[in-house]
């Protein structure tokens, strides 16, 4: 039986491709150090935990409705308040199956068939496909390196038509880490204005970042922009809490609305008892991220600097997310391999080193490194790359 056209033009994830690869080379004995993790490698809080045990006891177990617990909904206005100086109200709020569902459902609601969204690469890789599955047109405008991986206004101006929908911000940034100031959000938000263009602001990894610098919300940088964005965030970095599936979306009710009937007929509701230990997330004082946050910013300084002593391999550094995404392009072609891809996947036969290739994020010459992994582990994965580029060096 033929599939649905929809389907056919999905792109296969790297990421998923590149661990599959090395499950099947731990399987055989190998041992094999995976970097394309997109989560922490922490359990989540035991006050979490116990949270969901106390929902489930008490009964907590039945159909919640669509667009999630009012007490969840009231949490997540009150972190707004508190983190970004945001005011929204519980219908401006939907709880989705996890960040990916919310951005999945908002694209549905949005998009006619032929309608455009901007996408800055490097990018995640479920937004274009999310695009494509939903009728729109993904348009790739590349951030360059030499920019800190950011988009411009004056790219994002030039690449606006009568289709143009959104454009999408994530920062901090997955795969990059890079994140945007609020002079250049305020000067991006100014052309989306100018256009009426909606803004989707991925904001998943805000807690995680490194530099000192405050993250910054496109929406909060005045009411109109708040009105012109749709922001989606969510448990899973901040808490570690990814397999439990709880994100959100806040943004104009009728947006909301719309994901919410959109959402009664897809997956009925965000399972109940991950909702509750989400509100018990939100409701402790205090950061329990913070922990985590400080074995991770040891990990980038680490990893980072032996990075950088790597033959023909240049890195930015990222000041949020968990990632690393260096430009390998030198390296690759010094050690006589005709595309990044081929050397990720040697270095993955030879040295037992799962990257994730660049090309799978719309960059081609760089690779991802997630250093949600042991420090030993990260020491040991620069050791073995380092010695594979120069026994591969021409």
């Amino acid at each position: 039986m033929e599939l649905a056209n929809r389907v056919k033009t999905l792109t296969p994830s790297s990421t998923l491709a590149i661990t599959a690869k090395a499950k099947e080379l731990k399987k055989q004995g190998h041992d094999v150090i995976a970097l394309g993790a997109g989560e922490p490698d922490f359990n989540t809080p035991e006050f979490i935990l116990n949270a969901a045990q106390n929902a489930m006891r008490e009964g907590m177990t039945k159909y919640t409705p669509s667009g999630g617990i009012v007490e969840l909904k009231q949490a997540i206005v009150s972190k707004f308040k508190a983190d970004n100086h945001l005011d929204y109200s519980t219908d401006q709020i939907i709880v989705t199956t996890g960040a990916k569902h919310a951005l999945y459902t908002l694209f549905q609601v949005l998009l006619n068939e032929g309608d455009e969204v901007i996408i800055p690469a490097p990018y995640w890789v479920s937004y274009p496909e999310q695009v494509k599955l939903a009728g729109g047109s993904p348009v790739f405008l590349t951030a360059s390196e030499e920019n800190g991986f950011k988009l411009t206004p004056a790219q994002l101006e030039n690449a606006i038509t009568d289709k143009t929908k959104a454009v999408i911000i994530n920062s901090p940034s997955n795969p990059t880490g890079m994140m945007y100031t609020e002079e250049e959000l305020k000067q991006i938000g100014e052309v989306c204005l100018r256009h009426d263009i909606l803004i989707v602001s991925d904001e998943i990894y805000e807690k995680l970042i490194y530099s000192g610098d405050p993250h910054i919300s496109i929406a909060q940088l005045s009411s109109d922009l708040q009105e012109q964005t749709v922001v989606i965030n969510g448990v899973s970095k901040s808490h570690a809490m990814t397999g439990w599936r709880i994100g959100y979306a806040a943004g104009p009710i009728a947006i909301i609305k719309a994901m919410t009937s959109l959402a009664s007929h897809s997956t009925s509701n965000p399972t109940s008892i991950a909702q509750y230990a989400a509100l018990a997330a939100y409701q402790m004082d205090g950061e329990p991220v913070e922990g985590m946050k400080q074995v991770f910013a040891e990990r980038l300084e680490k990893l980072y600097e032996l990075l950088l002593e790597i033959p023909g391999v240049t890195c930015i550094k990222p000041k949020g997310a968990f990632y690393l995404f260096p430009n390998v392009e030198e390296a690759s072609r010094n050690n006589g391999f005709a595309s990044v891809d081929e050397w990720v996947s040697a270095l993955l036969e030879e040295e037992k080193v799962a990257l994730v290739p660049g090309s799978g994020f719309g960059s081609p010459n760089n690779v991802r490194l997630s250093y949600a992994t042991s420090m030993e582990a990260l020491i040991e994965a620069a050791t073995r790359i380092k010695r594979f580029v120069l026994k591969h060096q021409s």
